[in-house]
This record gives C-alpha cells, structure tokens and sequence, in this order.
C-alpha cells in the first residue's frame, strides 16, 4: 500500500500520566519515523483539548502512543470512537482488561494460563496475612500504572506497609504479587505474530524504571538464548495472553521464568514505549523489521479498524 492511503495521521502523545516524558519520547521517535517515511503525521500532545484538536485537524487516523492512564486505560480510545477516527492498537475493551493488571491475572487464571500469585491490598490491609498468603519477597504494584512506577519489591515484613502507601500514592487500587525467582523476558506482538523473545538483564533488583530508560547497564539479549521449543512456548502463550484480553494491532507480553523453567505471565502493554531503549523495536528489528517499517506496520493495524 501506499503511505498516502494512510490520509492525515495525528501522533498523539503526551497526556497528564505519570508516563508523560516517555510518551513524548516515544511520540517524537514515531513521528519523525513516519515523516521519514512521507506519511502525513501531526504531533497533537493530548494535555488538554485533545478532542478540540483532533476536530480542528480533520484527521484521518490515530497513531496512539499514550503510555499509562488517558492513553492504555480506554480513555482517548472513547474520544477517537466519538470522532469516528480508527487508530491503531486495541479497542477500549482491550485497553482496559490489559491497563487493570488485577483484570488481566484475573482473566489469565481463569483460562488457565500461568500468572503469579496476587492479592488486593490497601491502608488497612495485615501485612503478615499478605506474607502468609505470597511469602517473601513479594512485589507491590498500582493496578493501573505502567514503567515500574510506583512498584516496590518487599524483601522483609517491616517493609510492607510502606509500600503499599508509596503505590497508593499513584492508585488507589493495589495488588501484592508473588516474587518469581528468575529471568524477565517480554515478547512483541505485531499484528497476528509473535516477535523473538527478549531477555532483559539488570544489575537492579528488577527491572524497573532506571534499568527501562536510563541506566546503561541493562542488557537486551535476543535471541534470548531460549532452546527453540520454548522459544515457541514462550510466544504461544504471550499470543494466547494477548487474545484473551481482547487486544489487538500490537503490544507487549512480559514473563518472568522460575528456577523450574516455568513461565509466569506478569503484564501486558497494550502500547509499548518506542524510545530508544524500548523492546518492541529490538525485537522487531530481529525479526527484519527497522524502526521505520515497524511504526508503518502498526499504522497499518488502522486500516481494517472500524472507530466504533
């Protein structure tokens, strides 16, 4: 196809998230990719007037790069069908059930698809039930952030209520999660089609918000150095993990991997970052694909997209 067919193509970034800076990170990445290519793409940072704006520009199709709350939540999904503007990735639907990270455990349980153990907690929770319940450590997250923010890994009792007040501080609905002694990999879905599977390594204590997007020291390892059947086994279930939550264009699948070698679903991204140290565009470009041809390749999940 051609890149005018794509019309006039807002880039939409930005937002009031916590994820604001790397959405513009990524936007800018993107936008320029596009432009390079000669499709006609417009930055439209989504702060304020987002639906003023896109009225005003008379687009043709979305280009969501919106990390976190307004942007992986449903929110500017609603706004586009509204304007009846298709736009790639996932509906509100998939937005949703991916962004709630209780619903995507909840939903992956259910399906019999291997997640690790969780449990709400608040200000009022027992700690040492908690503790009895997932063990030491344990990880405390906000439900609906993304890039580490807000997350804490709980090595001792005394430990726990503060964590949970720090998550609080960016939701107001929390999970405990039990610590997978092992390796992080995350797997790329484009399309129908899992990408190779990348391991991350950090001198960390996980992979957090530093190891993502700023510290030198994290490694990127893919191939993974997985053998070929679980290669294929790690991509199947991210495929079926993806489904399940009814997402669709593109996204991440993350894991960790026991001691055992069983893999544990932890969360799915229903738009990944596209900075320079983001995981989609290594794992496409392992698969063939260079920056370029992969924001093309996400576009053009706008295509066949019905904006209702």
């Amino acid at each position: 196809m051609s890149v005018t067919d794509f019309g006039k193509v807002a880039v939409l970034m930005g937002g009031q998230s916590a994820e604001r800076v790397i959405s513009l990170r990524s936007g800018d990445m993107v936008l320029a990719a596009l432009l390079r290519q000669g499709v006609d793409a417009h930055k439209i940072d989504v702060a304020k007037d987002v639906a003023t704006q896109l009225s005003a520009g008379q687009f043709d199709r979305a280009f969501i790069i919106l990390h976190g709350r307004g942007g992986e939540d449903g929110e500017i999904q609603g706004v586009l069908n509204s304007l009846a503007i298709p736009y790639t990735g996932s509906n509100i639907t998939g937005a949703v059930l991916s962004m709630n990270k209780a619903l995507s455990k909840d939903i992956w349980q259910q399906v019999n698809l291997p997640t690790a153990n969780f449990a709400h907690v608040d200000a009022n929770t027992d700690p040492q039930s908690v503790i009895d319940q997932l063990g030491l450590p344990l990880f405390v997250k906000p439900v609906n952030e993304g890039s580490s923010i807000g997350m804490t890994k709980v090595v001792e009792s005394a430990a726990l209520v503060h964590a949970i007040q720090a998550a609080l501080a960016y939701d107001n609905e929390v999970i405990a999660e039990r610590w997978i002694d092992g390796e992080e990999y995350t797997v790329a879905i484009l399309g129908e089609h899992a990408l190779p599977v990348i391991r991350l390594k950090t001198p960390n204590d996980f992979y957090d918000f530093d190891a993502k997007y700023e510290a030198n020291t994290t490694e990127y390892l893919c191939p993974a150095g997985l053998t070929e059947e679980d290669e294929a086994l790690c991509q199947n279930i991210a495929l079926k993990a993806f489904k399940v939550l009814r997402m669709q264009g593109w996204g991440r699948v993350d894991f960790m991997r026991d001691q055992d070698g069983q893999f544990y679903l932890i969360e799915a991204n229903s738009i990944p970052g596209m900075t320079d140290h983001s995981l989609v565009p290594m794992a496409a470009k392992q698969a063939g694909l260079d920056f370029e041809q992969l924001v093309v390749k996400i576009l053009e999940t706008s295509m066949n997209k019905e904006a209702t």
